[in-house]
């Protein structure tokens, strides 16, 4: 039986190509007490529709697919290195 995580995983895996198509990516950062942590790449890291993105699609759909996760978070931004 898959662990929730490659559950989280292999859903995003499923969901990626619909963001990639839009010049985007979405990485998954963790899952702990049914929060799925999420980071935004591309085009969706300044995009004006990312709450939409995040919160009608991604948490959504793993909602739907993966028993235990109850919400879907962005994470904090990487700071940029020079």
């Amino acid at each position: 039986m898959e662990t929730i995580e490659t559950q989280i995983r292999n859903t995003i895996e499923k969901i990626r190509p619909y963001i990639q198509r839009d010049g985007g990516d979405v990485e998954f950062v963790g899952f702990e007490d049914g929060i799925v942590t999420v980071r935004m790449l591309g085009a969706c890291s300044e995009c004006l529709a990312l709450d939409e993105t995040l919160k009608d699609g991604i948490e959504a759909i793993l909602l739907d697919e993966v028993p235990g996760v109850r919400e879907v978070r962005l994470a904090p931004a990487e700071p940029l290195s020079y």
